[in-house]
């Protein structure tokens, strides 16, 4: 049977591949910390019980239609008010856009913005860039990014790669790595934006800025979220901002994002989820702009939830870092925002008690996984090369309890190598 060249080619995610490896061994009754998936275990991390009343609310008033296509009005009202307020960000009702998540936002973007054969300049490790371009036909510039930075591209890192380009694509604070933008980073590359759309001619096309900031709420210790347009108030004119609700309120299932921008885009791009019908579930939309109309109601929950994420970060990494004081090949950056922890499993070369060389980080990945019974997930998955041997780690899945359990059988797996 013969399929379009794009599903021919596409790549599965990584992802999954070892989340089914995993699924098989819990499956078999093994004790597995599972540190793969960015979700949220609602047993660990239930969502705010006044949402949860509130969809229940709603599916009992009969909000079981239609949505409008960019968003019950209610919702968007609502996001205005709450990024106004939180971010200092003011956008008209008109350019709020929500869908089922981020995803489709994203993608919308990309279908809004990016002709085939177009130039989409990404950092490695990001999350599924290389494949938005793929389902575009974008021609994909991927920068490469070192933990001296902390993962996060520099104005130095894209500045050769922004002439002709249609979309730079970033994200903070950054799935897979935890990590985020320093205020001067992020200025500098916003200027170099600024200074590439000066010199464009009229009918040109800009070179827009996607910007996922959807954990943003989600920072720790003295980190700070910025962002472009605050910054750089002329980055208004160029920044697509991809938003939502799933992680800050543990809420991945209920399926509320948000975009807003420029609006010739934002237009362009309703129009295209118009089609394809990629919005979220009306109750959940009236719920969600109730809650987020209850300033008390979201604080006390963040207060308990970002602590509770914080800690199980805190966790990992001291024990990484406990790992490599003792000697092992292991390093961790400090967390900063999100549900993630970057972490160095530099075990290339080594040797099992079976006698495997290994050789990759999706060996590696297969060692731990089978020996320490901990599931991580390569940065390989997010675009970087296999010998990069860094890994993330998400907490959302797991108790503490199971994260220090697994640090344990860690180190015994790191005994074991020679």
């Amino acid at each position: 049977m013969t399929v379009s060249k794009m599903a021919q080619n596409l790549i599965g995610s990584e992802i999954i591949r070892v989340a089914g490896e995993v699924n098989a061994m819990i499956a078999k009754g093994e004790p597995i910390c599972n540190l793969t998936i960015g979700d949220f275990n609602p047993a660990i991390y239930p969502i705010p019980e006044e949402l949860r009343k509130g969809i229940t609310k709603a599916y009992e008033q009969g909000h079981t239609n239609y949505p409008p296509a960019n968003g019950v009005a209610v919702l968007r009202k609502a996001v205005v008010a709450f990024t106004q307020e939180r971010l200092g960000l003011t956008y008209p009702e008109s350019d709020i856009l929500v869908a089922g998540g981020s995803r489709p936002l994203i993608y919308a973007t990309y279908m809004a913005l990016v002709d085939p054969g177009d130039k989409v300049v990404y950092p490695t490790p990001s999350w599924n860039n290389n494949h938005y371009c793929h389902l575009s036909g974008a021609a994909p510039v991927e920068v490469k990014t070192r933990p001296e930075n902390n993962f996060m591209p520099t104005a130095e890192d894209v500045k050769p790669h922004l002439k002709g380009a249609t979309m730079l694509a970033l994200c903070s604070p950054l799935n897979p790595t935890g990590t985020m933008f320093s205020k001067k980073d992020l200025e500098e590359i916003c200027d170099l934006v600024l200074e590439e759309n000066s010199r464009r001619g009229e009918g040109e096309k800009p070179l827009y800025m996607l910007y996922d900031q959807i954990y943003w709420m989600l920072t720790f210790g003295n980190a700070e979220h910025y962002d472009p347009v605050s910054l750089r108030p002329d980055m208004r004119a160029y920044t697509i901002y991809i938003d939502g609700t799933s992680k800050c309120f543990a809420a991945t299932g209920v399926r509320v994002g948000y975009a807003f921008g420029p609006t010739v885009v934002m237009d362009k791009m309703k129009s295209i989820l118009g089609h394809i019908g990629a919005w979220a579930p009306k109750a959940e939309q009236m719920a969600m702009a109730e809650f987020l109309q209850q300033p008390e109601e979201v604080n006390g929950f963040m207060s308990e939830f970002k602590p509770k994420v914080q800690e199980s970060l805190n966790v990992l990494y001291n024990g990484f870092q406990q790992l490599k004081s003792d000697g092992f090949a292991v390093d961790a950056i400090e967390p900063m925002g999100a549900i993630y922890l970057s972490a160095q499993l530099d075990l290339a070369g080594k040797t099992t008690p079976e006698g495997k060389v290994l050789e990759t980080s999706q060996d590696i990945t297969f060692y731990v996984l089978h020996e320490a019974k901990l599931a991580v997930v390569p940065f390989s998955a997010f675009g970087t090369g296999k010998d990069l041997n860094w890994f993330r780690l998400s907490v959302g899945g797991a108790s503490l309890e199971e994260i220090k359990a697994a640090l344990v059988r860690l180190r015994e797996a790191l005994q074991k190598l020679k």
